[in-house]
């Protein structure tokens, strides 16, 4: 992998770590909120897991495989 490859992965986590906290305030709100749409909050957990998802494959990117 090269140093370019390296960078721009480390972006797109940058980006992806920060849509996940976006998306865990907006769902916090949503659960504090006095009329609760629980089909949105669904849809915003469902995209918070794929998020952290993506964010646990990118990561295993960058960490070499070492043979035990």
């Amino acid at each position: 992998m090269t140093d370019d490859d390296e960078a721009a992965i480390r972006d797109q986590l940058a980006n992806l770590r920060q849509e996940h906290r976006d998306l865990d305030a907006a769902i916090a709100a949503l659960e504090a909120s006095v009329v609760r749409d629980h089909l949105q909050i669904k849809r915003l957990k469902k995209r918070k897991l794929a998020l952290k998802d993506r964010i646990t494959h990118l990561e295993d990117r960058l960490t070499p495989d070492i043979i035990a």
